[in-house]
């Protein structure tokens, strides 16, 4: 019995590791995206927020997922290693930056003023990203490995949103704190105003997203288990 157990045991972990991988690929990708396009300021409805909010919805499920199948230590590792390719996308776009542009005329490439004012700012955002990002994941993966302590495989909203409350709130502030009032953008008063809009929009999203998680999970179990 137990030698026709191990083909199944090792669909299984094959299975476990390409999932692994998709969605560690798409946390990166969301993660990386979010922080080159936050240089810009957006409203939704009476919200002044950073467009850098968009993929964190993404990131926010796909953190749960991760967290729930694979656990606290996968997640802490993944955080990390997305860090780190954070820094190198700073470290490209910096000597993208230190690149004379080649003007051809009646091209609609961007010069060197025009890529400047993109991703200089840009610079400044993925400092405080990396800082922001790194604090908030391991807060995440802590408080939500905590929770699934107390309540097993149960109320998987309460550990989902409960460990965005507190991860956000640190993630929010710092990153909007280095990456636009340090380098001057926008003053201490518009911080104090944009930081706790973009803290509360994201609570709302992560509650809005509490269904997908369910779905995550139940489409997750069944690809583990077919």
């Amino acid at each position: 019995m137990e030698n026709l157990n191990i083909p199944n045991e090792a669909k299984l972990a094959n299975k476990k590791q390409w999932l692994f991988i998709i969605l560690a690929g798409l946390f990166i990708t969301n993660a990386i995206t979010a922080e080159l396009i936050s240089n810009k300021l957006i409203k939704i409805g009476p919200f002044l927020t950073i467009v850098g909010i968009i993929p964190w919805p993404f990131v926010f499920i796909i953190t749960d997922l991760l967290n729930e199948f694979y656990g606290k230590k996968a997640v802490q590792r993944l955080s990390w290693i997305t860090a780190g390719l954070i820094l190198y996308c700073f470290i490209i776009v910096g000597i993208a930056l230190n690149i004379p542009a080649q003007e051809i005329p009646g091209s609609k490439l961007a010069d060197d003023h025009s890529f400047q004012l993109v991703f200089g700012q840009a610079q400044m955002v993925i400092v405080g990203s990396i800082v922001a990002f790194l604090v908030s994941q391991l807060l995440d993966a802590t408080v939500f490995d905590w929770l699934k302590s107390k309540t097993g495989n149960r109320l998987i909203w309460l550990r989902s949103t409960g460990s965005t409350v507190f991860s956000q709130l640190i993630d929010s502030f710092i990153v909007m704190y280095i990456g636009f009032v340090l380098p001057g953008s926008i003053s201490f008063s518009d911080f104090l105003t944009i930081a706790p809009t973009n803290y509360l929009l994201k609570l709302l999203v992560a509650i809005s997203l509490t269904p997908l998680i369910y779905v995550g999970h139940r489409w997750i179990r069944a690809y583990l288990a077919a």
